[in-house]
């Protein structure tokens, strides 16, 4: 036994064998308990959202009404996507949604240049980022309750304003299918504010100070400093900002549910809206699926094209 670890320890050849079999025997250890760790997590994931989206795709190719059981599936192909695209109801949903992402530029610059003013001008900073950030850490329904009341056509406080500004036919707001999806994109922008301004306020944190104190040796203005030194390094945040903001856009529910329920013909019913009504109202729910289906490829087409034109304007 001596013999054999004297030769261990005089070989190089096997001392490195026992110590790469030792730090494989640990690897492999780690590597097991890491998982042993993630494991809840990771079924969590599989069961919550893995498993509902592969259903999802398989539903989309049937017409099932989950009342009647599993015995209920009827296979039809691709026929639920046929009719989506014959279906007006679905097609002013996707074009409502297009317009509605036009709220994500504007809360952004909103943002971008409130952040810059509190940021490097304002004194009071703690309750300007508290004051701006409560509306999105508000109940979206408690909201939505205020602003039903204020944009009331009758006896609302933004119409009674507006009459004794002496406007004579004020807008019905939320009950004006003319009006309604920019009401509801007016309120979305005021809740988003908040949020959007701390994530940019932590980006211009994050400038080296340096950088604008060269700037002015060189004798540049404020919009010079701006365009040259803080939009160009808030690229990042405003990509990352830019992703997240178009993604919660097709996931408008709440507020559409409490406020205006799709209405007023059909003028603020977004796609989760219309695939709701039709899975849990009208329960069809295989029709409902193929309308997942295309807002999943609606995101993944938006997210990888702001991927591939990411390259060309944000700098890491």
């Amino acid at each position: 036994m001596r013999n054999a670890v004297d030769s261990v320890v005089t070989n190089p050849e096997a001392l490195a064998s026992v110590r790469k079999r030792k730090k494989g025997s640990l690897q492999r250890s780690e590597t097991l308990t890491g998982f042993l760790f993630v494991s809840p997590m990771l079924l969590g994931v599989f069961i919550l959202v893995l498993l509902p989206i592969l259903a999802t795709f398989i539903l989309s190719l049937a017409d099932w009404n989950f009342v009647a059981g599993m015995k209920g599936i009827h296979w039809v192909g691709m026929d639920n996507f046929e009719k989506l695209w014959q279906d007006e109801k679905f097609i002013k949903s996707v074009v409502n949604n297009l317009i509605f992402l036009l709220v994500v530029p504007v809360y952004m610059l909103i943002s971008m240049v409130l952040a810059i003013l509190i940021d490097r001008h304002v004194y009071m900073k703690s309750f300007f980022k508290v004051a701006y950030y409560m509306p999105y850490i508000s109940s979206i329904v408690a909201v939505a309750i205020v602003f039903q009341v204020l944009f009331q056509p009758s006896y609302g406080p933004i119409n009674s304003f507006l009459s004794a500004l002496g406007v004579e036919n004020p807008p019905k707001w939320i009950a004006d299918p003319n009006f309604a999806l920019f009401s509801v994109m007016m309120i979305t922008v005021w809740v988003s504010i908040g949020f959007n301004m701390i994530v940019y306020i932590a980006g211009l944190q994050a400038i080296p100070s340096d950088l604008y104190e060269a700037a002015e040796i060189d004798g540049a203005n404020a919009w010079v400093k701006f365009r040259r030194i803080t939009f160009p390094l808030l690229s990042s945040t405003s990509f990352f900002l830019l992703i997240t903001g178009i993604i919660s856009t097709f996931k408008v529910f709440d507020i559409i549910a409490v406020l205006t329920q799709g209405g007023p013909i059909n003028s603020t019913t977004m796609m989760l809206w219309y695939l709701y009504e039709t899975a849990f109202v009208n329960l069809k729910v295989g029709y409902s699926s193929s309308m997942a289906v295309i807002m999943f490829i609606f995101v993944m087409l938006i997210t990888l094209g702001q991927w591939i034109a990411q390259k060309k304007w944000v700098n890491y």
